[in-house]
Parts: structure tokens; sequence; C-alpha cells
């Protein structure tokens, strides 16, 4: 508890920020809500799992980009999300109106100065829960580049055990297909997610054992499949954007080689 009194206190500025932020937060989602719920009708399952006050982290299936704007659309409570502080400093009109952008939909800046992209985003998420509120986090770390459920990052399972708070998760469905990787303009047609019943880990000591986080992260991915009905892989899912680059660039080989 020490520990992460300490962290808390190093973040503070962070809790700050996201309360700072519900203003420009509630406006966009009162503009969207009724357009997107017009053309998208989304059909949720599950929303009451979904605690009406207190920290909570809600971790859903990464799919397309959209998953950022249509689960939050529909969750009663503010949802937090952690981006790169690069988001929030570009210079320019254009770099003014992205940071902009990512605080109305509920994004915050995790600060790598000082120590490795992991802790900060998991010092970041502390701070969040810290102020009671609701944390989003894609277990995977990356969009699956072909729809099945990917090896979950442990750092989920560090933030449950820290923070005492509990895991809610998600399954999104069709939204790879309204949003693929790369479109600007979604495709028009009916989104789904279902909401699962909260999920509980206990003992912030664990929090230093390898073993213990990769078990409670396991926990969640294997709901998550259960859930969501993907095939499951056991590699990170940016091993697999690797290894697909990689096989890209060895068919334009051959077939260069071919045409020679």
């Amino acid at each position: 508890m020490a520990k992460w009194g300490k962290n808390l206190r190093r973040k503070k500025s962070v809790g700050d920020v996201v309360q700072g932020d519900k203003v420009a937060y509630g406006l966009l989602k009162s503009f969207l809500s009724p357009i997107l719920t017009l053309l998208f009708r989304p059909k949720v399952k599950g929303l009451r799992n979904v605690p009406a006050q207190g920290p909570v982290i809600i971790a859903s299936n990464h799919l397309s980009f959209s998953d950022s704007i249509f689960m939050p659309l529909v969750v009663p409570r503010k949802v937090t999300f952690l981006a790169k502080s690069e988001y929030f400093t570009s210079p320019g009109p254009k770099g003014l109106l992205k940071k902009l952008t990512f605080i109305a939909l509920g994004q915050v800046p995790v600060d790598r100065a000082g120590g490795s992209r992991s802790e900060a985003a998991l010092l970041t998420g502390l701070s969040v829960l810290a102020k009671g509120e609701c944390l989003g986090i894609y277990p995977e770390g990356t969009r699956s580049p072909d729809g099945r459920l990917y090896r979950g990052r442990t750092g989920i399972a560090r933030l449950a055990f820290e923070s005492g708070a509990p895991v809610v998760p998600v399954a999104m469905f069709n939204t790879a297909e309204i949003q693929p990787t790369g479109k600007v303009i979604p495709k028009i047609m009916r989104v789904k997610m279902v909401f699962g019943e909260p999920m509980y880990f206990t003992g912030a000591e664990k929090s230093s054992s390898p073993e213990e986080l990769r078990k409670a992260t396991d926990q969640i991915m294997k709901k998550l499949q259960e859930m969501s009905g993907q095939e499951y892989v056991d590699i990170y899912a940016s091993q697999a954007k690797e290894a697909i680059v990689e096989e890209k660039k060895r068919r334009s080989k051959v077939e260069g080689e071919v045409e020679e």
C-alpha cells in the first residue's frame, strides 16, 4: 500500500487532468451519442456489470480504432484511456486539434520522462483509479491484425493487484468491419458489445510476481475469448504484426525477382 501511495503522489497531476477534461468529454459525448446511436444502433448486453461508482478497469478486445468511441458511448461513466504524451505536444494548429480531440475522447497522456513506457502507463493508470475513475484498457496492447485474440500484456494485472479495482471484461463485435485499419469513413452497420461480470484480483504483493501477473492476465484473456468467440493465439499482437510485415516484404522481394 505504501508503494501505491508513493506512486499516486508522483502522478497526482494526471488525476487532475482527468477531472478537468470531463467538460470536453461530456460535450463530445452529448453531441455524438444521438448521431452514432441512430446510425449504428448499438446492441449492448451486461452494462449493469459496470459499477456506478468507484475505481474500475474495463478490459476490452481491440479490433478497430472505433472501439474507443463505441464502448465509452454506452458506458454512463467517463472512460479514460491512456495515450502517448506525443499526441498532446505536437506543435501548430494541427497539433492543437489533435490534442483537443484526444482530450475529448477521454485520453490522458502517459509521461515517459525518467522511466519506461510500461512503468509510466502503470503510474498514470493508478492515478486515474485513485481518483475513483473508470480506466479503459486493451490488454493485447494494440489492435488485432487479423481479428483473432492475442496474448495479454501483464500491465492490466499489475493495475488490478495494486489498485484493488475490479476488472470488467468487454467483448466488441463488428467494429473491424465498421472501420477497418486505415479507413477513415466508417461503414454503417450495427455494433455489438457484451460486458461481463467483474473479476477481482486481490493481494498487492502479487504485483511483483511474474507468475501471478501472467496467471491473472491469462484469466482475463480467457474470459474475453469465451465472450467474443475469437480464436486465441498465444503470442503478442505486436509480434503477429511484425510477422505480417516481414511476410509482405518477402513476397515483394520474390515478386521482384520473378519480374527480373
